[in-house]
């Protein structure tokens, strides 16, 4: 595996064609390695990226404690057959007088995690759209467990005509149903067992849906399971449109329930769907 920390080191060993690409933010796990076994199975070259975007965090989020741990990244990496990884620095990916932003407009970036984190979503279109013309990729891999954020950037290369396919990969989960998520390493071992209320909720969610129980009963469902974890805030617990993140007053095919919020040591998210 060669390693790139520049984008004339990027360029230099990318090939032609046939890239598939997956970019992380680092701290790796089992979630992001089936976003690499899917690559390497659909394409000739596989490169990952890792970089830690600033501008997709806000004001008191968790930018400089964001865990980060490249040796043990670049192992794991090695080991699953990536052929490059790309590296790079804050001042490499933005050099001095960077100052273009791309916005994904509408209810995909308005609602839920776009109300919540105000320029997030900003943030993630535009380190996307220059690693995406950096990369040059047939393919790029995301996890479904960011669903609003897999949706902004399908928009994004939609409107924006880039020559790649945006493929969706089914989220990775522990036994008992949390999403693997790099920051699951802040939780301590009580709170990991508590952190399952998003899971449970969104099941009893689905559960009621295929009951044959309207939205604002599984609603309520999910409400009742989250109210057994007062120590878990949250900030949303919604069901909408598979596509357009509308919040739904009926079921309708794909419908995905989504929820988040925070715990003291850590903000955690999740969505299943849960009309199929």
């Amino acid at each position: 595996m060669k390693v790139a920390h520049t984008v004339a080191e990027l360029r230099q060993a990318l090939p032609r064609e046939g890239v598939g690409f997956v970019p992380t933010m680092g701290y790796l796990h089992r979630g992001h390695l089936a976003l690499v076994e899917r690559a390497r199975k659909e394409n000739p070259f596989v490169v990952v990226s890792i970089f830690v975007n600033p501008l997709q965090f806000g004001p008191g989020e968790d930018y400089h404690r964001y865990p980060r741990d490249l040796e043990r990244d670049r192992a794991l990496l090695e080991e699953a057959g990536v052929d490059l990884l790309f590296a790079p620095s804050v001042e490499e990916m933005y050099p001095a007088g960077f100052s273009t932003r791309v916005s994904v407009e509408g209810p995909l970036t308005a609602l839920w995690e776009g109300a919540v984190r105000p320029g997030h979503f900003q943030g993630v279109a535009t380190v996307v759209a220059r690693l995406f013309l950096l990369v040059g990729p047939s393919r790029a891999y995301f996890g479904e467990k960011d669903y609003q954020q897999l949706l902004v950037i399908r928009k994004m290369v939609r409107d924006m005509g880039f020559p790649l396919e945006v493929v969706g990969v089914p989220t990775v989960r522990e036994e008992d149903g949390l999403a693997l998520s790099s920051r699951n390493v802040y939780l301590s071992p009580e709170r990991r067992k508590e952190a399952t209320v998003l899971y449970r909720a969104l099941w009893a969610m689905r559960e009621a849906a295929l009951k044959g129980e309207g939205v604002a009963e599984a609603l309520g469902r999910g409400e009742e399971v989250l109210r057994e974890v007062p120590q878990f805030q949250p900030d949303y617990l919604a069901i909408v449109h598979p596509e357009t993140l509308l919040p739904l007053s009926r079921f309708v095919p794909g419908a995905r329930g989504m929820v988040a919020g925070r715990f003291p040591e850590v903000r955690l998210i999740d969505n299943l769907e849960v009309y199929p």
